[in-house]
Parts: structure tokens; C-alpha cells; sequence
């Protein structure tokens, strides 16, 4: 899912980059360039509208997400408090099933003793029956002791037995009530395992819904950033005919920026500049590091907000070095060399909006310094990720 909407994104952009290219051949009016403009005001509406439902959205899914692991939650709890109980009955079984034991054995040892005892009544002397040991008495109190005796001997025994019996049927009883448990108890635990894969399977189905979420708010805001960059050249090239459309400002500009510069060594297309005394590419590289992390801001050319040229120029300007203010004149600046023979200090151009829209000065490593809008002022990695993905091999040295 997330990849196909990726390509989609991606095929959107490119469509939208196409649709308002800003052609370098020549120059478009001012009315053109204003319906451009606010063409792009309303993709850029349109996509913070489905940024913003997507958001929302989003915080559906987590709070879904938090209610669901909460019912999770307790039904783990449930899952261990009943299986707690499963084996508290197990074990209660266990005992009475050793009590049911003892007891048949208590039974058949008082069995065996009463038939002893009434075997001895019958005996005595070998052959005289239990009669015998009643009629066999010297006197009548003797006779009424022999009769008393034996009664009590049989009637204790006999008693002792059917209490016995009492107390197994009792245990056994409890036996089967137990057992009833038992069999309740497993039937819940496999009804909570059951409630616990659909909780899984809804869990899943929701970080799902919610990655598939994050990949279109990903996807839209690189679309947004595609418009701004557009924009933002649509702004640039509307300024610079609002200029051409009133000449006594931009003669004025113009002289206030070649007084301004007159100390600046500039370059013209296709050449290069040695700095005697210095390594000017140095320099440039280093007048940046204390600024990172400054905001990217549209046409910025100094320390308080840089757009990609705006901060190249500024930096050679740190070097003593001229350079022109804008990507489409910096790409034919200095002398082209290939990436093979790249050096710290070289100029290396991104394919973004458009072929070679971005900038930023190589430092070394695989990486550049630049002022991207999504990070400000910062040094990146070309290697990989999107910036390998976009690097146009275009790579141009500026200072021998």
C-alpha cells in the first residue's frame, strides 16, 4: 500500500512540476506569472487540507490504538487471574483425589479388623463358637459383662466404618465439584484466547492503517515542498520582470550592488578563479558551519535566512569570490568537472523542482553543505537517500 501511494505522490509531483515549469528560455508576463502563482497557492491549500485530514485521521488510529491496548491489557490480566484459578482447582483436586485414597484404606483396614474381632468371638479354644464366649461366663454379672462387651466392639467398629463411608461421599462430592470447575475454567480461558487473537488481529490491522497514514503525510509533504520550491521560483522570476518593469530601481540596485562589490572577484561563465594567499573553497566551506541550522528563507542571502543560492554566493563572497545569485546562472559557473575528480569546495546540483534546481558546496565524504526548506542551513549526505536519488551529476569548480 504504502508503495503504490508513493508512486502515485511521485507521479503527482512530476505532474505538477511539469505543469508549472518556469521556462529559462524566456521570459513569461507578469499576468502569467501571477496565475502560476496562485495556481500553485491553491495545489498548496488543496495538499495542507489532506495533510490536516490525515492528521486527523492519525490521531483516530492512536487513540483507537490506546483504547485497544488497554482492553489488551486486561484481558492478559484475565488470561493470568484465570489460569491461577485453573491451577488452585488442580491442585484442590490432587488433594481430595489423596483424600478419597485415604479414606478407602482407613475403610479397608476397619474391614479387616471387625472380621478379626468376630472371628475371635467365634474362636475360643479352637472350636467354640461366639455363643460359646457369651454362655461361657462363670456368673450372670459375668455374662452381662461378655454380652455388653461385644456389643460395644461391633456396634464402635460398625460406627466407625459408616463414618467412613460418610466422609468419602462427602469428598467425593466435592470431587465432582471440582471437577465441574475445572472443566468451566478452561472453557473461559479458551473464550479470553479467543477475545486476545481478535484484540491481535485488530491491533495489527490498526498499525497498519496507521503506517499506511504516515506514508501519505510523508508523500504529501514532499509534494508540498516540490509547490513551495515552485513557488518560489515563480516568485523569484516575478520579482526579477517587476524590476525589468522599472528601470530607475533596478539601475539603482544595480549600482548599489556593484559598489557594494567592488572588492569581490567575479566570475563569468566558464571561468575560474584562483584566491592567491588562501583557499578560498576552504573559507566558503567554513564561513557556513557556524550558521547551521539557520532558517531557510526564500531569496535569503545572509546569515539571517538562506535560500541554497543565496547561501553559495554568500559564502564565496566570504572568499572574496563573486558568484551570480541564482541556481540557473550558477550551473554554468566555473568549469565543469565530473564527479570522479570532485573536490571540497566544488558546487554540486540537485534535480528538484527542476533540472538542477538545488545547490549546496561540497565539504567532503560524500557529503555537502546547503540551505535545504525542510532543514534549514545543515550538511547532508549524497549517498544516499533522497539527495543520492536527486544528485544530477552536474558538478562545477569555481576556484582552482
Amino acid at each position: 500500500m504504502k508503495k503504490s501511494f508513493v508512486t502515485i505522490a511521485t507521479v503527482a509531483v512530476v505532474g505538477i512540476s511539469s505543469h508549472f515549469a518556469i521556462g529559462t528560455a524566456h521570459a513569461e508576463t507578469i499576468n502569467n506569472l501571477q496565475n502560476k502563482q496562485a495556481q500553485i497557492q491553491n495545489e498548496r491549500s488543496s495538499i495542507k487540507a489532506k495533510l490536516s485530514e490525515a492528521e486527523g485521521q492519525i490521531a483516530d488510529v492512536l487513540m483507537d490504538l490506546k483504547e485497544l491496548n488497554e482492553e489488551i491489557k486486561q484481558v492478559e490480566q484475565a488470561l493470568k487471574a484465570n489460569q491461577k484459578m485453573i491451577d488452585d482447582t488442580n491442585k484442590d483436586i490432587d488433594t481430595k483425589k489423596k483424600e478419597i485414597a485415604d479414606l478407602q484404606d482407613e475403610i479397608n483396614k476397619r474391614y479387616d479388623i471387625l472380621s478379626n474381632r468376630m472371628m475371635n468371638y467365634q474362636k475360643s479354644g479352637g472350636n467354640i463358637g461366639f455363643l460359646d464366649v457369651i454362655f461361657g461366663s462363670n456368673s450372670f454379672t459375668d455374662f452381662i459383662s461378655r454380652v455388653t462387651a461385644v456389643n460395644k466392639i461391633t456396634s464402635s467398629d460398625a460406627d466407625l466404618v459408616n463414618q467412613l463411608e460418610e466422609d468419602k461421599q462427602t469428598v467425593t462430592a466435592k470431587l465432582d465439584e471440582l471437577s465441574e470447575l475445572q472443566t468451566e475454567l478452561k472453557g473461559m480461558q479458551e473464550t479470553i484466547l479467543v477475545q486476545k487473537e481478535e484484540n491481535d488481529a485488530k491491533k495489527k490491522e490498526l498499525k497498519q492503517k496507521q503506517d499506511t497514514l504516515q506514508a501519505k503525510i510523508s508523500d504529501l509533504k514532499i509534494e508540498e515542498s516540490s509547490l513551495a520550491s515552485i513557488e518560489s521560483e515563480v516568485n523569484r522570476q516575478l520579482a526579477a520582470n517587476r524590476a525589468a518593469s522599472n528601470p530607475v530601481a533596478s539601475t539603482s540596485s544595480s549600482s548599489s550592488k556593484s559598489s557594494g562589490s567592488s572588492s569581490l572577484t567575479q566570475l563569468s561563465s566558464g571561468a575560474s578563479v584562483t584566491k592567491a594567499g588562501s583557499n578560498a573553497a576552504q573559507i566558503a566551506i567554513n564561513a557556513g558551519y557556524p550558521h547551521l541550522g539557520t532558517p531557510y528563507v526564500w531569496a535569503g542571502k545572509g546569515p539571517g535566512g538562506f535560500d541554497c543560492s543565496g547561501f553559495v554566493s554568500w559564502a564565496y563572497r566570504q572568499a572574496g569570490i563573486s558568484l551570480p545569485s541564482s541556481t540557473a546562472a550558477m550551473q554554468n559557473s566555473g568549469t565543469k568537472v565530473s564527479y570522479s575528480d570532485i573536490r571540497p569546495g566544488d558546487l554540486v546540483f540537485f534535480n528538484t523542482y527542476k533540472t538542477n534546481g538545488h545547490v549546496g558546496i561540497y565539504v567532503g565524504n560524500g557529503k555537502f553543505i546547503g540551505a535545504q526548506n525542510s532543514t534549514g542551513l545543515a550538511v547532508a549526505d549524497m549517498t544516499s537517500g533522497y539527495w543520492k536519488n536527486h544528485f544530477s551529476g552536474h558538478v562545477r569548480r569555481v576556484v582552482k
